[in-house]
């Protein structure tokens, strides 16, 4: 089979898109998620025929487990955004302010996030970076290694000199603050 053809290819995809978008639903439980995990596939497959060995398995068999891997990794990435998301409450410190939370309420909100962006400004370039990309982007340490061109075990060494650097900053400044509120 040539799937390079494109007549080929579009009987291909006509045939199978249905079962890979089950394999990646069954996944993500999302069916425009699963749909791009369909696009994926097929376009791995369009731009890389050559891949797929049919000595090897049959080709609705390639493409449910492209799907699933494929689904799994988004998966695995909206749960580090999560624990991201979670570990940025902690160090912050609070939730993120609803809409029914008073002015006042507000305004204090603002003072910690002021707080907590000019901590971030005195912890040095390679600490503040990795910790922007790991709470705020939701990256895991491997891809803020790639990202940064350096060792994994480098870029989680900077996220945890960074965070520790950070909760001492803000110890710093918390005495100051109560201080100059009173």
């Amino acid at each position: 089979m040539d799937l390079s053809d494109p007549i080929t290819f579009g009987r291909v995809y006509d045939e199978h898109r249905r079962s890979v978008h089950a394999t990646a639903y069954r996944v993500l439980n999302s069916s425009s998620a699963a749909q791009d995990v369909v696009q994926d596939v097929f376009l791995r497959v369009w731009r890389n025929p050559a891949k797929f060995d049919a000595r090897r398995g049959e080709l609705g068999s390639y493409l449910k487990l492209m799907a699933r891997s494929r689904a799994v990794d988004l998966w695995r990435e909206g749960q580090a955004s999560g624990r991201a998301e979670d570990r940025l409450k902690m160090v912050v410190g609070h939730e993120p302010p609803r809409t029914e939370i008073q002015p006042d309420q507000l305004a204090l909100a603002s003072a910690d996030r002021s707080t907590v962006r000019a901590a971030l400004g005195r912890l040095p370039d390679p600490q503040r970076e990795a910790l922007v990309l790991a709470y705020w982007g939701g990256l895991t340490a491997d891809q803020i290694a790639v990202r940064a061109g350096v060792p994994l075990g480098t870029a989680k060494s900077r996220i945890r000199l960074g965070l520790a650097r950070l909760r001492d900053e803000l110890a710093a400044m918390r005495p100051a603050e109560v201080a100059a509120a009173a």
